[in-house]
């Protein structure tokens, strides 16, 4: 099983799902595409209860730009060769943090520092408050 899945969590869930859990495939095939070329800091949010853009949001770390960029080829080419298709990918020109777009999973790959500068993790674990209340601060 792969260790990866010990850090796949509901957002805002204290609790990691189980690693004995089934992942879907295209988890799965993702999981295994960022380990093969050795990801750091994998960490997989199930965001469903916080949106309807998608189910699955994965982020991970490199080293280096060159590495950033072998990971979102290899994550396209082995989601690819599983019939799937690659939505989008973007930031591949400067490598510092690339986006692949699956459908229902969203792919972060990130430099460590523009990962820690932006701070995803805790912005889709941190609580979000309905569109309402936000309307309301904007009113005059």
């Amino acid at each position: 099983m792969n260790p990866s899945l010990s850090s796949v969590a509901p957002a805002g869930s204290p609790e990691p799902l189980s690693p004995s859990t089934p992942p879907k495939p295209l988890l799965n095939t993702v999981l295994n595409a960022l380990e093969d070329i050795k990801a750091k800091d994998i960490e997989v949010l199930d965001v469903r209860s916080l949106t309807s853009l998608f189910d699955t949001l994965i982020i991970a770390s490199a080293d280096s730009t060159r590495q950033t960029r072998a990971l979102a080829h290899h994550v396209a080419d082995e989601v690819r060769s599983t019939g799937r298709k690659v939505l989008n990918m973007e930031g591949l020109q400067s490598g510092e943090w690339i986006l692949v777009d699956l459908g229902s999973i969203i792919v972060h790959l990130m430099q460590p520092m523009i990962r820690d500068y932006y701070d995803l993790s805790s912005l889709w674990k941190g609580p979000l408050r309905p569109a309402s209340l936000i309307a309301q601060d904007l009113a005059p």
